[in-house]
Order: C-alpha cells, then structure tokens, then sequence
C-alpha cells in the first residue's frame, strides 16, 4: 500500500525510519489501518515531528504527538509545556484542562506537563499575556497555518 508521494525507499531505509520515530510508525499503523488521512509528521522546523507527552499521553489521536488531521478542527498541534496561568487562562474561556475527565482517559493537567494543545487557544493565550512556552521540535507543522513562527519562536522551550 502507497501512503505518501515520495519515492520509494527498499525495506530496510523504510525499517529504520520506524525504528526512530514513534510519531511517524503511528502515522503509518493508522493510515494503513484506518485510512484517516493523517498529515505528515512534521514538526514546525520542517523535520520530524518528536514526541510530546506520553506522560499524560496526549494528542488528537493519543499518541503522544501532536499529530493530526482534516478531522481535528481544533488544531491541536501546538506541543506546550502548561503552566498555571495558561491552565487558568484556558479555564476562563470554557476549556478546563485541570480537572480530570475519567470518561474521556483525560487526567486532568498540571504545571510543568506538556499537552497538545489547540492553535487558537494557545495563540489567544499569547494574546491575553498567559502564553505559556512551546516545544518546536514537537509543535506540528500545521500549526503555522494559525500562528506565525516568530511568535512561536519567542516562546520556545
């Protein structure tokens, strides 16, 4: 099965790829399983997307990355390592991300965890004074369709 454009790479490129990246054998395993159309992993630097928490494991597809797709309208891209005043920020807009959701495996976050959170969220944050920093290497590409890299580069970790 051809899940990408480019050209094909003999089994053992493609074997060791999978060995390096959890984020990209997800990708694979749920294209090939699921046909989701997941995006490519790709982080915001333009290399591979890295893991952002497995502890609480996140993401749109709770793989610990923050992969997505055309599914996930909330864009939850943006690798963040949370701190109160973002935990609070959000809670003030309707979004509780401290308060554990059993029924959704949601642990309930904390200063100090990284979470995939939404675009849109995290760049009213910036704009309200209660951004709270960024992981590039694990922030995804589609993220830049909502914010700009400087202004993710000013809060990197």
């Amino acid at each position: 099965m051809l899940l990408h454009q480019e050209p094909l790479a003999s089994n053992r490129d493609k074997t060791l790829v999978l060995q390096r990246t959890s984020c990209f054998h997800t990708m694979i395993h749920r294209e090939a399983l699921f046909g989701c159309g997941m995006h490519p992993s790709v982080n915001v630097l333009g290399t591979e997307l890295k893991t952002c928490s497995s502890e609480p494991l996140t993401g749109w597809y709770r793989d610990g990355c923050c992969n997505t797709d055309a599914n996930d309208r909330g864009s939850h891209t943006v690798c963040c390592v949370v701190t109160q005043d973002f935990l609070e920020y959000a809670k003030s807009q309707g979004n509780d991300l401290m308060t554990p959701a059993p029924h959704f495996s949601f642990p309930g976050l904390k200063p100090g965890d990284s979470w995939c959170v939404c675009a849109r969220t995290w760049l009213a944050a910036v704009h309200a004074g209660s951004a709270c920093p960024v992981d590039l290497e694990a922030t995804h590409e589609e993220a830049l369709k909502i914010i700009p890299f400087d202004l993710l580069e000013t809060h990197a970790v």
